[in-house]
């Protein structure tokens, strides 16, 4: 499942701590200079936002680790 078919949703707290949800429930809250960075790289476009949730969660892929063997 891919993040076209599960998306990554997030929601940016009035303490401004970044909240990310995947299927409803909450996968990680970013607080600190971490969240004031992600917030503000977020919004600007829908694929961008997908790929940077998924790094924050430990969801991400980079393309060089070794697939089950």
């Amino acid at each position: 499942m891919g993040l076209d078919d599960d998306p990554f949703d997030y929601e940016i707290t009035k303490a401004g701590a970044v909240r990310v949800f995947r299927g409803g429930a909450l996968v990680v809250t970013v607080g600190g200079r971490d969240a004031a960075r992600l917030a503000d790289q977020l919004g600007r476009d829908d694929e961008r936002d997908q790929r940077l949730l998924a790094r924050v969660t430990g969801n991400y892929r980079r393309g060089n680790e070794r697939r089950g063997r």
